[in-house]
């Protein structure tokens, strides 16, 4: 895009994941615009369907209460016999009360228009749309946004905007797990363990260390690099793009996507946290092109559970820059020990969720404000009985706090 064009769009929606109803509210709270969750059909993560029958209606009310939006995973790649509940499924969407339906196949998407009329489509990247004819072409016939794929650039992502209606909607990932394959159209999982990746069952075998077998030799392997404990050459880095919030927003990105429906209620906080912060403040800079986000608010985002972290394809293709993880697991720096449940005359009482002691610095994350620590004094059980430490999980406890630190806060200290 040219550095002189300028662009009047609104401040870029931030949209979480929400795995069940904890995380719903976590996104909620630290600032989420909009939710996207699935239900119990249809949604490309089957462990993550914690929205059936009821709950489903439960969980739009309790967003449209607080101002959010709602969006409904309907992104399978379906079979014949999957069709069959297909109908009763969209209208127990539309009498929900959702605000849009994400979806990959074309079919589903006539079916979504005839049998929950007042929702709207949003295109997953699962469809792989990566020009500007077939986001047009989405959009005519009925599409609302485009969740692009992956696998463009900040300058393919320009074009797309310049070339299509400016009703249309987009949104792109900008934080979370990627995948080896073309956003998700994947057959390792089918192959390897009979689990259908794109019916939203994938072992994520990507994920898995690999070495080389000789058929001759079995029971020995070699690794495929120096390193001895061989390679995880299919295991993809984490995007993170905390720190490109302006190249997002003037190449026209609607709505900033967080991967992550399978995560934590604490990764839940981190991120959105993070990212609503950074779009806040680059908000107040005027929009400007020029704008560097906090360091806290970068250094946020590493206190999550990661995989190292990228740009995924937004500058680089992966000839020029490999995103691939050498390290196999997650970096986990911080651990969450508890979370604040109230705070009164001069005692903050909490929840144990990791073991801390007497003494022990933490850190306090608070919503849209820098963290900052604090020192445990005069630990205290429940019945009020001093402590040395807080051994047992969910355990009720209380310390003395000169901060006054809200509900829900979390605190978290550094792994030893």
């Amino acid at each position: 895009m040219d550095k002189k064009q300028t662009v009047n769009y609104p401040l870029p929606e931030i949209l979480a994941p929400a795995g069940d109803f904890e995380r719903l509210n976590t996104a909620i709270y630290y600032g989420a615009d909009a939710v996207y969750l699935g239900s119990d059909k249809f949604g490309m993560r089957s462990s993550a369907a914690s929205f059936k029958d009821e709950l489903l209606k439960d969980a739009c009310d309790f967003a449209h209460s607080h101002g959010v939006k709602v969006y409904l995973t309907c992104n399978v790649i379906p079979h014949n016999k999957d069709l069959k509940v297909l109908p009763e499924f969209l209208e127990y969407a539309n009498y929900s009360g959702v605000d849009a339906l994400i979806v990959t196949d074309l079919g589903v998407m006539i079916s979504a228009l005839k049998y929950s009329p007042d929702l709207q489509i949003h295109i997953s990247t699962q469809a792989g749309v990566t020009n500007y004819e077939t986001a047009s072409h989405l959009y005519n016939l009925g599409a609302k946004r485009i969740v692009l794929a992956r696998e463009l650039s900040i300058d393919e992502i320009s074009e797309i905007r310049a070339k299509t209606p400016p009703e249309l909607e987009i949104e792109c990932f900008v934080h979370g797990a990627m995948c080896v394959s073309f956003s998700g159209r994947c057959l390792l999982s089918n192959y390897l363990t009979g689990r259908d990746s794109n019916m939203g069952d994938c072992a994520q075998p990507c994920r898995w260390n690999y070495s080389l077998v000789e058929e001759k030799r079995p029971g020995q392997y070699f690794p495929i690099s120096v390193d001895s404990s061989g390679t995880y050459i299919l295991n993809s880095r984490d995007m993170c793009m905390i720190e490109h919030i302006p190249d997002l927003y003037y190449a026209g990105v609607n709505s900033f996507k967080i991967e992550g429906r399978a995560k934590s209620a604490y990764y839940t906080a981190v991120t959105v946290n993070a990212y609503k912060s950074a779009v806040k403040s680059f908000g107040l800079s005027g929009f400007s092109r020029d704008f560097a986000v906090d360091k806290w608010i970068s250094e946020e985002v590493l206190k999550a559970s990661n995989r190292e972290y990228c740009t995924g394809f937004f500058y680089d293709s992966p000839a020029e820059n490999a995103n691939i993880y050498y390290g196999g697991g997650y970096i986990r720096n911080w651990d969450v020990v508890a979370i604040a449940e109230k705070w009164e005359n001069g005692v903050l009482y909490a929840t144990q969720r990791n073991r801390f002691f007497e003494g022990d610095e933490l850190e306090v994350m608070l919503k849209g404000k820098p963290p900052f620590a604090i020192k445990v004094i005069n630990l205290k059980n429940e019945e009020s009985e001093l402590i040395d430490n807080a051994p047992h999980p969910m355990m009720k406890l209380s310390f003395d706090c000169e901060a006054e630190i809200p509900a829900g806060s979390y605190l978290r200290k550094i792994r030893n």
